[in-house]
């Protein structure tokens, strides 16, 4: 999430639960309220074990979200701490929130302290989130209720006025993700979410994310938030990701990054589910995620979605002057002529399939993979990137930036030529103070600049009484791209911008995919005419576009799949794992792991079928034997003007000699080409019938016991359950009391392709063989197991 020193945002494992973990949570207790609580939690959601966790405080029956009956789609702003006007520049506080155009508040940031707790920094009258005051400021004052000051106190007096606001408290952002700043504004490099979750060694610090999902509990208790925003830049494997000023610790870290997410993430929502349940509320669990390829390229298959109510997807910083390639912050479609993109071979290389990962739309579409739409927001920045000095391109448009001046610490031999003066108002700095160049405006300042008004708030940024503009901000947008931006012929300046135009095409585009809806950075970039001074300043006028566009839509998608899944789901687990880290992981070429923990055996020829999210081209494949072929695409060719379906259907079946015992696992080796969210919709079919996995999570899902005949036994919860069923009991030696096939006899040859029973299973001979015993000769061996007759 972009904070005072943002700099660059841009570029398989199903974490399916055990089946004693799915048998313990899934299935509950069986108690009415218990039932009644599971009719509301979303789809796809996890459920913690053994806990009622009470989603109807937040969910209707259909798993989605309860906002207001003007609030079909969420409006997520970012509130931040910094904008207190103590510093003489504007002011943006919590009574400057546009309350009934939003339906939650994200505050950053706490941040997490040496002690690895969530933290907001030591009480005292200079905090602004708990000791601030501001005499005299309409609509600031405070509530004598909280034993608390600062933001947080007028967060919750406003939440009394507008009790279906939630708020969040967001974690870390870009300059604290690896450290925070101490009460007298210096940052300590204390190692942040890299070192609380992951150990020197790459191995997970479980002792420390305990501390800190510990803390976080207490910490919204006490001051009255509804959950916690996770923003981790970045748990990727790919080098050099991330803040330059946390690199010495998340460098020497990165193999075991993304494993200290996930156990951060289950954690913190179980968690969160306990108390929960001990409150009578569910308490929401987000985070805010990359949208670039290359980030997502080095977090696998970002298994954390399952533990969210929803994710943010940081869908700008997508061009900025961390290189020389000029293009938009936040299109939200690929044109096919990203100068980034195709200086990287990505429009000419075939196994990409010409498919442009920098954009809103290929952002959304990966997460889509492995979650409803309902459940994914994406976001829009209230603020600009910029660039000077621009050669070639179509007014600044797809033109290069070249500078050989990086920001300290950047690890750049060639960045870009960011944007400075009148043109970077929001001052990104250094470790040492100085300008980073960024061409970082809130949007009120670019509305100015558009109309050739010099604000009176300059000096307050450092610019001097009359300062006059150089040349003319010409206001220009791409159709295609739906990304406006304003052009400065003379000085040569590229500003990407946000103005009424991109956001409504932007919210209608929210509406028509069924998406959860927007999340905003920062509310403080907004912007409204103020007719008396002659000039923009902080308003809600995107905001407002967004809540009118939305008010009347249709209630958001709430289910994963886009066909009919089976309502029975079996124990197999699926995972891809094994994934080759950073740089080196080209092709994704992880290990699919496949184990059975039902009591049957799976047959050869057993088929699964999932699907993957159109974010990858529709070419993947295995390199083991399995047959791994894509059946359905819901899109193929560029994805110019966006993507036009979800999904790729994959069919794969176990070898005809190969069978898989309870308890066993396979691997296959898996390569695909473009990042992909965790493969989702799994189904599994063999003895004749089709199953869901117990593993995905979906609503008003059975977990059954394949049994021996054509339908399947229910398994009993928990509190009546002493154990999975039992196989059947042999009637003989050879099995054959209910099997058709004769016996196996020790004396009898058998040429290949002989079927016998043994052991009430079928078994069948895969070349000629006499004395050995089906049962014993393993799935490499010469009897393959037919299944249960």
């Amino acid at each position: 999430m972009l904070s005072p020193t943002r700099t660059r945002a841009s570029l398989l494992a199903v974490g399916a639960a055990t089946a004693a973990s799915l048998l313990a949570g899934a299935l509950s207790s069986g108690v009415s309220h218990a039932a009644s609580q599971e009719s509301c939690r979303p789809d796809g959601l996890y459920a913690t074990p053994g806990v009622n966790v009470p989603y109807c405080s937040v969910y209707d029956t259909e798993g989605r979200e309860k906002m207001g009956a003007d609030h079909q789609r969420r409006v997520i702003g970012y509130f931040t701490g910094w904008r207190t006007g103590k510093d003489g520049a504007p002011a943006y506080l919590a009574s400057d929130i546009p309350w009934d155009k939003v339906t939650h508040i994200n505050y950053a940031f706490g941040h997490i302290d040496s002690a690895n707790k969530l933290s907001v920094g030591a009480d005292g009258a200079d905090n602004a989130a708990t000791g601030m005051t501001w005499p005299g400021v309409a609509g600031a004052e405070m509530d004598p209720a909280y034993t608390y000051k600062g933001h947080f106190n007028l967060l919750n007096k406003f939440k009394k006025q507008h009790p279906q606001v939630k708020t969040l408290i967001s974690v870390g952002g870009w300059a604290e993700t690896g450290g925070y700043f101490d009460g007298n504004g210096t940052r300590v490099a204390s190692g942040g979410f890299y070192s609380m979750a992951t150990n020197a060694d790459g191995s997970v610090n479980q002792a420390g994310i305990d501390t800190f999902a510990d803390s976080a509990v207490a910490f919204i208790k006490k001051y009255g938030f509804d959950g916690v925003d996770i923003d981790y830049e970045y748990p990727t494997s790919m080098k050099d990701a991330g803040n330059p000023l946390d690199h010495s610790v998340s460098n020497a870290r990165r193999a075991g990054l993304v494993k200290g997410y996930a156990a951060l993430m289950k954690s913190l929502r179980e968690k969160l589910d306990r108390a929960g349940a001990s409150d009578g509320k569910h308490y929401m669990q987000t985070v805010a995620a990359p949208s670039s390829g290359y980030l997502l390229r080095g977090m696998e298959t970002f298994q954390v979605q399952k533990y969210l109510d929803y994710v943010n997807i940081m869908s700008y910083d997508l061009h900025g002057a961390w290189n020389e390639y000029v293009g938009p912050n936040a299109s939200l479609f690929d044109d096919g002529k990203d100068g980034e993109l195709a200086a990287a071979g990505v429009y000419s290389t075939s196994q990409y399939g010409g498919i442009g990962y920098l954009n809103t739309d290929w952002a959304y579409h990966y997460f889509r993979g492995s979650m409803p739409a309902g459940r994914i927001n994406i976001g829009l920045p209230y603020y600009t990137r910029g660039f000077k000095n621009v050669q070639g391109g179509t007014d600044g448009l797809w033109g290069k930036a070249p500078s050989t001046t990086c920001p300290a610490g950047a690890g750049l031999t060639r960045c870009g030529d960011g944007a400075v003066g009148i043109d970077n108002l929001w001052h990104d700095k250094d470790a040492a103070g100085n300008e980073s160049p960024a061409g970082s405006n809130p949007m009120w300042h670019a509305k100015n600049l558009e109309k050739g008004v010099v604000g009176d708030y300059v000096t307050a940024y450092g610019f001097p009484a009359g300062t006059a503009l150089t040349g003319t901000y010409v206001r220009k947008y791409d159709a295609t791209l739906v990304a406006p931006w304003l052009w400065n012929a003379q000085k040569k300046v590229f500003l990407s911008t946000e103005d009424e135009q991109s956001v409504s095409a932007k919210a209608d585009y929210v509406v028509d995919k069924g998406i959860g809806g927007t999340m905003i950075w920062e509310l403080a970039g907004d912007y409204d005419w103020n007719a008396a001074k002659g000039q923009y300043e902080m308003g809600d006028t995107l905001t407002t576009a967004m809540y009118d566009a939305f008010k009347a839509a249709p209630p958001y998608g709430a289910t994963r799949a886009t066909t009919t899944l089976p309502a029975e789901a079996v124990a197999i687990d699926v995972e891809f794992g094994q994934f080759p880290l950073g740089d080196s992981n080209y092709p994704i070429s992880p290990k699919l792991k496949i184990t059975n923990n039902t009591t049957a055996t799976l047959p050869g020829g057993t088929e699964f079928r999932f699907d993957y999210g159109s974010s990858a081209p529709g070419n993947a494949k295995d390199q083991s034997g399995f047959g791994t072929t894509v059946i359905r695409s819901d899109h193929t060719g560029t994805n110019v003007g966006g993507l036009k379906g979800d999904y790729h259907r994959v069919s794969l079946k176990l070898p005809a000699w190969q069978t898989l015992a309870p308890g066993a696992s396979v691997e296959l080796d898996f390569v695909y080409y473009l990042p992909v969210s965790t493969p989702s919709n799994w189904t599994v079919t063999f003895g004749g019938k089709t199953y869901g996995l117990a593993g995905g999570l979906a609503r008003g899902t059975t977990i059954v016991e394949p049994g021996p005949g054509p339908s399947p036994s229910p398994t009993p919860s928990p509190s009546t359950s002493t154990g999975p069923s039992p196989s059947p009991t042999p009637t003989g030696s050879g099995g054959n009391g209910q099997c058709a096939a004769p016996a196996w006899n020790a004396a009898t040859e058998y040429a290949g392709g002989v079927t016998v029973s043994h052991a009430s299973h079928n078994w069948k001979s895969k070349w000629w063989t006499k004395g050995e015993e089906p049962g014993t000769t393993g799935e490499w061996g010469v009897w393959q197991d037919l299944g249960a007759c």
